[in-house]
């Protein structure tokens, strides 16, 4: 299990997307990437969400490029790429911050930093495990709403918090 990149992202898009012209989730990259014809398939679920058109059929990657650079550069968009993997899945939606308009904001999770590292990122957020007195203190504002459990739910809280190694809400 990962540790909340996507539920944070998909937090940030719900609570930002109406300030774009734009937007777009495009979710479970590495996933989605190992079927046939995986970066066509992304940038024309990019290109539907951003002209609400369901007829787009691009012949290549490269097509595809060509057509995105066009569609984006004059849109303020809001685009979310989950669960990036390899450059080559950036290079085919997003490979220059000039590709979209004034305003536009992408947000990649990553597990790979490196990954960012070779683009012109203007930050980094990352995520780290939380100790056992955060997982138990989260985990008990789910469960019971409030911030400590009860001595008698303590041993169950604390045997659940430890099963989910630092990811209390798996």
């Amino acid at each position: 299990p990962g540790l909340g990149k996507t539920t944070i992202a998909k937090a940030l898009y719900n609570q930002l997307y109406h300030n774009f012209e734009a937007k777009c989730f495009l979710s479970n990259i590495k996933q989605t990437s190992n079927q046939p014809n995986a970066l066509i398939h992304l940038q024309q679920q990019l290109l539907s969400s951003i002209t609400k058109s369901t007829n787009i059929n691009l012949e290549n990657v490269d097509r595809g490029i060509a057509v995105l650079q066009e569609r984006l550069r004059r849109k303020k968009l809001l685009l979310i790429l989950d669960d990036v993997d390899e450059i080559s899945q950036l290079n085919a939606i997003a490979r220059s911050r000039e590709w979209f308009g004034s305003g536009s904001r992408i947000i990649i999770t990553t597990r790979d930093r490196h990954l960012l590292n070779q683009l012109e990122v203007d930050g980094l957020c990352s995520i780290d495990e939380m100790n056992d007195a955060e997982a138990l203190e989260l985990f008990s504002w789910h469960a019971f709403r409030n911030s400590y459990p009860s001595e008698t739910f303590h041993p169950l809280s604390k045997l659940v918090v430890d099963y989910c190694r630092g990811l209390p809400l798996v």
